[in-house]
């Protein structure tokens, strides 16, 4: 019996991402895509590459009968979406706002869906609060120096993101002729992702304080997240790259490389690839994703394949295109 899917939000970036995802997946029947703006239009009328691969329409209402729901909604719309619609307790939820991902939003009741530091609680969990992107590329880049409790200092990350990180919604820094032949810096040292990081190298280290120094910018390609980091560290090369090599060694999607690391290796993926290297007293690490896969809705549907008990790459067989 497959499992039956509910998409709430499915015009945007991330819905389309989910929608395409789950129609390949083998054990998954979407039940409904919930967008009121577009009730009753195809599917493949919003997200037109679906043509011949789809004949889902949009729904306007909640069902029930399903038994997982994505809400692939902006940052706070699934805190309202919830408070404002009764869900069956039945039900398992994905949430890939940032609604719920620290501790003092969640409760008791989600996980933070980062499979890669919560991978057991995840197959348990009855709700995820699915990691923001940003977070996601750089919480890979340092787990290893947290779960080894070398974080000692403070970490100096530039991070540079594609225009669908910013989501569909249009303003000024979003359109092609702005964005195009363009690189900028926005929200520097106070990124709201921060402080999902800070919480998770908190868990795996309970004594590090040091500062995140963070510069996110935005790049003039669509998808994809390359995040560099530097921090001191007494460890030489080659016990740096065993220690990411360890830690990653069981992982689906997270691989450490010895040669260094550029986006279209990742690209229309759920990989993410790590790069270490030593430079004097320094460590450097590249980290890179596809931000609306591994970076949201392809880690969702690998929490999914977690939470029900499915090998955790089935249906995210993406491949990167070369050019």
């Amino acid at each position: 019996m497959k499992i039956k899917a509910g998409i709430v939000g499915g015009a945007g970036y991330t819905g389309g991402e989910m929608i395409r995802l789950l129609i390949n997946h083998p054990s998954v029947e979407i039940a409904f895509v919930l967008s009121n703006s577009n009730e009753g239009n195809p599917v493949s009328a919003v997200h037109t590459d679906l043509i011949g691969d789809t004949d889902l329409s949009f729904s306007g209402q909640l069902l029930q009968d399903i038994d997982v729901l994505f809400l692939c909604v902006g940052h706070g719309d699934a805190k309202k979406y919830l408070a404002a619609n009764l869900i069956n307790p039945s039900i398992k939820i994905i949430d890939l706002s940032q609604d719920f991902r620290l501790k003092a939003n969640a409760g008791d009741s989600w996980v933070y869906g980062l499979p890669e530091l919560n991978r057991e609680a995840i197959k348990t969990a009855k709700n995820i609060a699915n990691p923001g992107c940003f977070a996601t590329c750089i919480q890979l880049g340092l787990l290893p120096l947290a779960a080894a409790g070398l974080l000692k200092e403070e970490v100096h990350i530039n991070a540079t993101t594609g225009s669908t990180g910013a989501g569909q919604s249009l303003s000024p820094t979003t359109h092609f002729s702005w964005r195009n032949n363009n690189l900028s810096v926005y929200k520097p040292f106070d990124h709201q992702h921060l402080n999902e990081i800070g919480e998770s190298l908190l868990q795996l280290d309970a004594d590090f304080n040091g500062s995140l120094n963070f510069i996110p910018q935005r790049g003039d390609f669509s998808r994809g997240i390359l995040a560099s980091m530097y921090t001191e560290s007494d460890l030489s090369a080659e016990e740096l790259q065993k220690l990411y090599e360890d830690f990653y060694a069981d992982q689906e999607f997270t691989h450490v490389s010895k040669k260094n690391v550029d986006l279209k290796q990742v690209v229309n993926t759920n990989k993410a690839l790590v790069h270490v290297e030593k430079h004097g007293s320094k460590v450097f690490i590249v980290s890179i994703i596809d931000n609306l896969l591994k970076g949201a809705s392809g880690q969702a549907v690998q929490n999914m394949n977690l939470m029900f008990g499915l090998p955790e790459r089935q249906g995210l067989a993406l491949k990167a295109t070369a050019f």
